[in-house]
């Protein structure tokens, strides 16, 4: 775990909707001794929505921000699970397919830069389970998190498809996932079982189906609720406005309360580690948290 160093692809969401996703990622990062670089030059990853649109766009940006990393010599980390899923998406393609990447490479010399396939692509949550690992991280607890019962939510570009993130997420399965529960436990919190903890919370349709996303979101929340937990813990930025800033309506929707915090995995982790919750961002939140 000595001496870890990433190239940090922030994505859009964290520089812009949820600053405290970026304060507290790069608060943990600082605590435990991570080293991360960021990658000022990279740009959107598509969120799903270029790819719809123009697939090879989509792959010549992803494989340009890639190549960003490589120009360190790094390993890239992402902290959304759609950069996750759309970056390593694109890099499979290319390492797959000569002839695609000689394309994009094609274009890619236009501003100088040549996509080689040398850096891995990893959400940092892995990252620390993997090569930081949870016994190191228990030891750094400040404060354990033993009041707090927490529900995991994994949301769905993490562990689908389980082909593409096999080898970026220790082959979590995408049935049963754990890595997030045994993170929680290692923080000294109680994680909760609930039927929808790596269900859909509805993102990507909430412009055309609003109605299906409150349900979506609703269903976790109030499973998670009805299982006694305190707060939700998310990977994903996206599932974590969805399921925070559109609580109002997702209750309007289901007929009841879904009153719940919903935190960023490194907020999480941040508490546990003792970082002032200013510095968490935890004051952004529109579910308030408040601490036992």
């Amino acid at each position: 775990m000595s001496n870890l160093k990433y190239a940090l692809f922030t994505g859009c969401t964290a520089r812009e909707s949820t600053p405290e996703l970026m304060s507290s990622t790069l608060a943990v990062a600082k605590k435990l001794g991570i080293e991360l670089v960021l990658l000022d030059e990279a740009t959107c990853c598509g969120a799903s929505h270029l790819q719809d649109f123009d697939e090879f766009l989509s792959i010549v940006m992803n494989a340009r921000n890639i190549c960003y990393a490589e120009k360190h010599g790094l390993d890239m980390v992402t902290i959304c699970n759609t950069c996750q899923l759309n970056t390593a998406e694109a890099k499979e393609k290319l390492d797959n397919d000569p002839e695609l990447k000689a394309r994009v490479n094609e274009k890619l010399a236009e501003v100088g830069l040549e996509y080689k396939g040398t850096s891995a692509v990893r959400h940092f949550q892995y990252a620390l389970i993997e090569d930081y690992g949870l016994d190191a991280i228990a030891k750094k607890v400040e404060t354990p998190l033993s009041n707090y019962n927490v529900a995991p939510f994994y949301g769905c570009h993490n562990i689908r498809p389980s082909h593409l993130h096999k080898d970026a997420n220790m082959g979590e399965n995408p049935y049963n996932p754990t890595s997030l529960d045994r993170l929680i436990e290692a923080l000294e919190g109680k994680s909760i079982q609930y039927e929808d903890k790596n269900s859909c919370c509805g993102f990507h349709v909430e412009l055309q189906a609003p109605k299906t996303a409150n349900r979506l979101s609703g269903s976790a929340l109030l499973g998670a609720k009805d299982a006694d937990a305190d707060m939700m813990v998310t990977p994903c930025p996206l599932c974590q406005i969805r399921m925070d800033v559109q609580q109002h309506n997702i209750s309007k929707e289901v007929g009841r309360e879904t009153h719940l915090p919903v935190l960023h995995l490194p907020q999480l982790i941040g508490l546990a580690l003792g970082i002032d919750q200013k510095q968490l961002g935890l004051k952004h939140h529109v579910t308030e948290f408040k601490a036992k």
